[in-house]
């Protein structure tokens, strides 16, 4: 049983492909077409996995579109009307997108999937699930739980913004939701836009400032945008956002309640922005927590599973996790609409076709998203063609002599580019398509965002840590391998800081070594961990673990192989580009590796203004 799914025309689309309840190939559109968060309809991604499992469209049993958009379509009716006069300009601005391409959907997928398939397409084998549902079929069913609560977050979907739903076996039920325009994930974004952070890509950065802040305006936001029920249920005040009918998040009302317009993109960042951001944050994990801790006491289950956009807040993550209502907690890697065409498939496979839930036999895996490693790979002689072509100069080594040389240059404090095996699906780069450094160094933390990354300087980087050692380094015990949770590095190895250091503020506190690896440790002690497991990635394990034979670190620095508004990495192309774009010093595609300085000069590029701001 082949069953394809897709999500498209939002952000982020994606498709994801099954074989037998397998998951076999998943990609979002933006890695091929190079267009960060491409919401078009994923042709290049559809063609990568039906490429991958060596099948064509027609062999597919069902096609199935993560949400139903009449429900979209009567969610935006129905709100232009009840705010009316309110909001023409908008009004004006989507109807005409609505009424000639959204509103026909079928039509128009069935004409996109004629266009790949070459032949018309029977519209008996095209599908269509519920926005949340995928979300929460993502969540579920390649978890290793048989039974478990699932809470989806995140903006809207058709009308649903929240919601909960049980999984047993091959079925999932929804059993409680909450509905648009009351929204954790729109709460969230009118923060992000209002201080001064493009939405839908700058939540992020709001999560990364907020440990420089303090929650000052927390019980501000408590007693005036959301009614937050002790069951984890919320109401927001409309009054204070435009979100509905404008095209703006806030309105005067917000703006007025927090004393100041919002920051405009660019403009420097204060500690009013930092407290803004500690302040949404600590909001909204309240907020999570108490779904968490409800949904476990009213059903008993205490296998937890989320999704959804809020479901990348890692912070918040890992602070259900530390509660320890959710006895177990897995969450979908491709939290995010991408992921919604994965739930889209697995829907079709087991609520359609109730298929048995094959994800539950015995396997090495921990769990059926194989790392979320799901996207393109490239044979060796594959990528030396393509490099020579690229014009690079490049040595080809052995797996031994690679691992040393790119060890070695970490720990000479080198950037590294890392491009090995499956590209990851989602919006984390999990050791396949990575830019590596040394944790050690109290300068990389800066080095990769203003060299490398070209973004913001309190952006925060992630470790990537073996496994079997993480418990010595920070405060868990147990697997991250999505990089989804945050844990404070361990006691043993944090530096204690002066008093002078101590009366820091803001931007500041960056300057001082928190541990004894500071570029991953941020201003509260916390990081984002990913534990590196030899089964997923045995590639990236034996680097990581040659760096720990030199260094007695079993830690890396990892972050996502692109520049700040450029979707990761998908070729050794892309690669090279990017190698030759920064100030990378080394890259390794394959068994071949590059240094910078034996390039031709004539190759170097700019990649510090090439892409929009994200």
């Amino acid at each position: 049983m082949r069953i394809l799914g897709i999500s498209a025309y939002y952000h982020d689309s994606a498709a994801a492909l099954l074989i037998d309840g397998e998951i076999v190939a998943a990609a979002q559109e933006e890695r091929f077409t190079r267009k960060k968060h491409d919401a078009a309809f994923p042709h290049q991604a559809i063609a990568f996995c039906l490429q991958h499992a060596g099948i064509a469209l027609a062999d597919v049993d069902r096609i199935v579109f993560y949400d139903k958009p009449l429900l979209k379509f009567e969610r935006l009716l129905e709100t232009y009307l009840a705010f009316a006069p309110r909001g023409f300009a908008s009004f004006k601005t989507a109807m005409p997108v609505w009424l000639r391409e959204k509103l026909f959907l079928k039509d128009l997928l069935l004409s996109e999937l004629k266009d790949i398939a070459q032949q018309k397409i029977d519209p008996a084998r095209l599908l269509f699930s519920e926005h949340h549902l995928s979300h929460a079929a993502s969540a579920f069913f390649p978890s290793p739980f048989d039974e478990a609560v699932v809470l989806t977050m995140d903006g809207v979907g058709e009308w649903t913004t929240t919601s909960l739903a049980i999984g047993r076996g091959n079925k999932l039920e929804m059993i409680k939701e909450i509905h648009f325009p009351h929204s954790l994930g729109l709460l969230y974004s009118a923060f992000t836009y209002y201080t001064g952070f493009k939405v839908n890509s700058g939540e992020y950065k709001v999560m990364g400032l907020a440990p420089y802040g303090q929650p000052k305006y927390a019980q501000t936001i408590l007693d005036h945008l959301i009614d937050l029920k002790p069951d984890g249920s919320f109401h927001l005040d409309m009054s204070y956002f435009d979100y509905c009918t404008g095209l703006t998040m806030t309105n005067g009302k917000f703006h007025d309640l927090f004393g100041a317009p919002p920051r405009k993109a660019g403009d420097t960042l204060t500690q009013r922005e930092m407290d803004l951001a500690a302040s949404v944050q600590a909001v909204t994990e309240e907020a999570v927590l108490r779904l968490v801790r409800s949904a476990v006491a009213e059903t008993g289950i205490e296998n937890v599973c989320l999704a959804g956009g809020v479901a990348l807040n890692c912070v918040g993550n890992g602070k259900v996790l530390r509660d320890g209502a959710a006895k177990n907690l897995w969450i979908q890697p491709a939290a995010g609409d991408a992921g919604g065409a994965l739930g889209a498939a697995l829907i079709g496979h087991y609520l359609h076709l109730d298929q048995p839930r094959t994800s539950l036999q015995p396997r090495t895996q921990p769990d059926a998203m194989k790392g979320a490693y799901l996207g393109p790979e490239f044979a060796q002689a594959d990528i030396e063609q393509r490099l020579r072509a690229a014009g690079a100069v490049f040595s080809v080594l052995d797996d031994a002599a690679l691992f040393d040389a790119c060890a070695r240059g970490l720990a000479e404090e080198k950037a590294l580019g890392w491009f090995q095996g499956r590209m990851e699906f989602g919006p984390r780069a999990l050791g396949g398509r990575s830019i590596l450094g040394d944790p050690r160094s109290p300068r990389m933390q800066s080095t990769l965002n203003l060299k490398v990354k070209y973004r913001e300087s309190f952006r925060p980087f992630a470790p990537s840590v073996l496994r079997e050692q993480v418990a010595e380094w920070f405060e868990l015990d147990g697997d991250s391998p999505y990089m989804l949770l945050v844990a404070d590095v361990v006691e043993a190895r944090r530096k204690t800081m002066s008093v002078a250091e101590q009366q820091l503020f803001g931007i500041e506190k960056l300057k001082v070594p928190r541990s004894d690896i500071p570029a991953v440790t941020h201003v509260d002690y916390s990081a984002r961990i990913q534990t590196v497991h030899a089964g997923t990635n045995p590639r990236y394990h034996a680097l990581i673990s040659r760096f720990n034979q030199l260094t007695g670190c079993p830690v890396v620095v990892n972050t996502s192989f692109n520049v700040r508004g450029e979707p990761i990495v998908c070729t050794p192309e892309d690669a090279f580009r990017c190698f030759m774009g920064t100030e990378i010093e080394l890259l390794a595609v394959g068994n071949c590796l590059m240094r910078k300085e034996e390039q031709d000069p004539a190759l170097k590029l700019n990649y510090e203004t090439a892409f929009e701001l994200d």
